[in-house]
């Protein structure tokens, strides 16, 4: 699988810096590969834009930070405006179509989900980062579904676990229903 980089960006509040932390540690102790994780945040809490960053490898990594990303992970149009434009062609480039409008241009390589939509249909708007990482799930090999799983399980609060699956499954499930769609 070689190098694969990753960013997940958006604003403080969705969960964006535990999405990273739950690939970071997929990749690492449940896909035994290697892996880096680290993250930026602004001033306030909640409201201002953060990243995640996680890169993965199957050999010891030289340097630690996303330089190219293959993965992108978009959880609002401020991010989309920084992140979502200028990558390399053959970036996967996922958004959260409640929240992200993307330019006009076409992107064969973008996928929309409506993951705060339903997330909020679940009756929490807190897990669309979950819907997010079983989509990332489905549509990719950068961490398997099994570690990304239990590194769910390994993360998320106590009496939340059965929950928090039922995110992941429900975007698991919309990415292979859409995956192929452009």
């Amino acid at each position: 699988m070689g190098r694969v980089e990753i960013r997940i960006a958006g604003f403080g509040g969705q969960g964006i810096v535990l999405s990273g932390q739950i690939i970071g540690q997929a990749a690492s102790i449940y896909d035994n590969r290697f892996a880096t994780f680290t993250q930026s945040y602004g001033p306030e809490s909640r409201g201002g834009s953060c990243t995640a960053e996680v890169v993965t490898s199957d050999e010891p990594i030289s340097y630690p930070y996303v330089l190219s990303p293959q993965v992108l992970i978009i959880m609002s149009q401020e991010a989309y405006a920084k992140y979502g434009r200028n990558h390399a062609p053959g970036t996967l480039v996922i958004i959260d179509s409640d929240l992200v409008k993307p330019a006009s241009y076409h992107n064969p390589a973008l996928l929309s989900i409506p993951a705060t939509h339903m997330a909020r249909e679940m009756g929490r708007a807190v897990v669309a980062n979950i819907i997010m990482l079983g989509l990332l799930a489905a549509v990719s090999d950068a961490v398997s579904t099994e570690a990304l799983r239990k590194s769910i399980l390994a993360s998320v609060p106590e009496g939340t676990a059965e929950f928090n699956i039922k995110a992941f499954e429900l975007g698991y499930k919309y990415g292979l229903e859409h995956k192929n769609r452009s």
